[in-house]
Order: C-alpha cells, then structure tokens, then sequence
C-alpha cells in the first residue's frame, strides 16, 4: 500500500515534487506551480508558526506516499494536503475555510471544476470537527493526525511547537480548550478512519492521548 517515498531533507524536492503535482493536476490554471509554490512557502514560513510549518506538510506527505494507494484520488488528496493548513492564525475557527479560498483562488481557471470542489472539501475534512464518511476525507483526516501515533517524546515535542503557537494565550485559556479538543477524539470509537492507520498508529495514539489528558487533569485543567 505504499508509494516509493520522498525524502523531504532537501527543500528543492518540496518544490520539484509540487512543481509536478501541480502541472499534472491543475489543467488551465492561470497561476503557474512556481507562483503557487511561492505563496505557499511564504505562508508555511510566517514567524507566528511552529508547528504548522513545511515540516509539517513533509511528514503529512510521507504519511501520504505510505498510503497513497488507499486514495480514490490520489493527486487530490496531496493537493489538499499541500493547502489544508496555508492560512494559520492560532485559535483562529476559520483558518480551513480561508485555505479552502486560497487554493480556489490559486487554482482559478482550473478546467475541471469538480476536482476544485473535491479539494476544497478534502481541506474542510481536516477541521476534524464532524464524522467523515468520504474514503479520501478519512484518508487525509487520518494523515493529518498521524503524529498522535509517535513516541511519546516526539508527541511531546509536537506539543511544545502548538503551545508556542499561542503565546499570547494563558495557560488558563489554553489548556481547557485543547482538553475539549482530546476529548472529542476520545469518544471516537476508533482515533483514526482508516483500517491502515488504525493498525499502525491506534494503540500509540490512545495512550499518548490518554496520558496528555491525564496530565492535563492532574495539573488542574477541566475541559467545562
């Protein structure tokens, strides 16, 4: 089920591989791969951002090449991938709308209409707000989330990089709404959608999830 992956350690393969993508995908784009590739960098490189960088969208993409054959659309899936977190404002409840636009904008001219839909709607599913039913949204939802599936310390770490994110957020406004946030993905019935994910990632997930509510309790926090 798996792509020969990318090595992301070079940064021109980020733009080679989306110089590609682009090319192939987006018929009748009037912005060119390397414009769109510009405003991407650009965004991902905001000085507010730590976790939601183009590191991120690397790892994404290597969760991505392992599971790409799952996908019904494979390109529409990295597309989205690439934009699902280019506009980022912390606590900000629209920044998946706003990149929704962007790629719209982007991709203005783009000859097959529906497939701009499809990927407006496979960045919404990154909201993980509401129960997702289409394979692709449940793919890139899962992708998206992968990181609650890594040790602890890495987990820990991808904590460390959100919380800096808003540091003009106190402690007592922050951690119940990230508590709110876990205990939504604890009453799933599974973490993650997809059979792939679940086998590879859902027993680290579940405690590493466990474990931060946990502490989070124990430090005073509440999620009401």
């Amino acid at each position: 089920m798996q792509r020969e992956p990318v090595s992301f350690a070079d940064p021109a393969l980020y733009a080679a591989r989306f110089a590609a993508l682009w090319s192939r995908a987006m018929s009748g784009a009037s912005a060119t791969a390397g414009v769109v590739y510009g405003r991407l960098t650009q965004r991902y490189g905001e000085s507010h951002r730590r976790y939601h960088t183009l590191d991120h969208i690397g790892r994404c993409l290597e969760e991505f090449d392992r599971a790409a054959l799952l996908a019904d659309d494979p390109d529409s899936v990295e597309i989205a991938l690439w934009f699902h977190d280019v506009v980022y404002r912390p606590g900000a409840p629209d920044n998946e709308r706003r990149s929704a636009k962007l790629f719209q904008e982007c991709s203005a001219g783009c000859e097959d209409l529906a497939l701009q839909r499809r990927i407006g709607d496979l960045i919404m599913a990154t909201t993980h707000r509401k129960p997702l039913n289409q394979r692709d949204e449940r793919l890139i939802a899962d992708i998206d989330l992968a990181g609650f599936g890594l040790t602890w310390e890495a987990f820990e770490r991808d904590g460390r990089q959100l919380r800096a994110e808003f540091a003009e957020v106190p402690d007592s406004r922050y951690y119940p709404g990230l508590l709110r946030f876990l205990c939504g993905l604890q009453g799933r019935q599974t973490f993650f959608y997809t059979d792939d994910f679940q086998q590879r990632y859902e027993p680290k997930a579940r405690a590493n999830l466990q474990r931060l509510v946990e502490n989070l309790v124990a430090r005073g926090y509440s999620a009401g």
